[in-house]
């Protein structure tokens, strides 16, 4: 094949190790979620909400990168499974606020060992991961 297609050879394409190494990942959390009763985004989304407890839907999808076509359905079967409350912001009722339930805090201490497990699985040095994670963002981010 002439040199001319060389650029859409798969194996010239940085996205694609990108894209296969995020399904990989992702599958490999699905173990450890399974005990949680999550999916890798309700775990991430549950992520957020122990941090900050209480937060818009705007902001969430925005640190998650997530669109409301795709948060809203979440955040209702989230709501459902007794995790999170959804409520209009009394100042500005066009805003939702999702807000973390004492049952969703509570699997916080359930969620410790996620991490830990998948850090087992990825053969990463610190500096090595650290570096991953660095320019990681730095792509993620020129893209925003």
């Amino acid at each position: 094949m002439p040199q001319k297609y060389d650029s859409l050879k798969l194996e010239n394409q940085l996205c694609f190790p990108l894209y296969a190494c995020s399904r990989e990942i992702t599958k490999a959390y699905a173990p450890f979620l399974d005990k949680l009763d999550l999916t890798y985004t309700q775990y991430i989304t549950m992520m957020v909400l122990w941090e900050h407890r209480t937060i818009s839907v705007k902001a969430m999808g925005e640190l998650l990168h997530l669109g409301s076509g795709t948060l809203t359905p979440l955040l209702k079967k989230m709501e459902q499974k007794g995790l999170l409350t959804r409520t209009r912001d009394t100042q500005d009722e066009r805003v939702v606020m999702v807000s973390l339930t004492p049952k969703g805090e509570a699997m916080r201490e359930d969620a410790l060992e996620v991490p830990q497990n998948m850090g087992a699985c990825i053969h990463l040095t610190q500096e090595e991961a650290g570096q991953l994670y660095g320019i990681l963002y730095k792509i993620l981010h020129s893209l925003e």
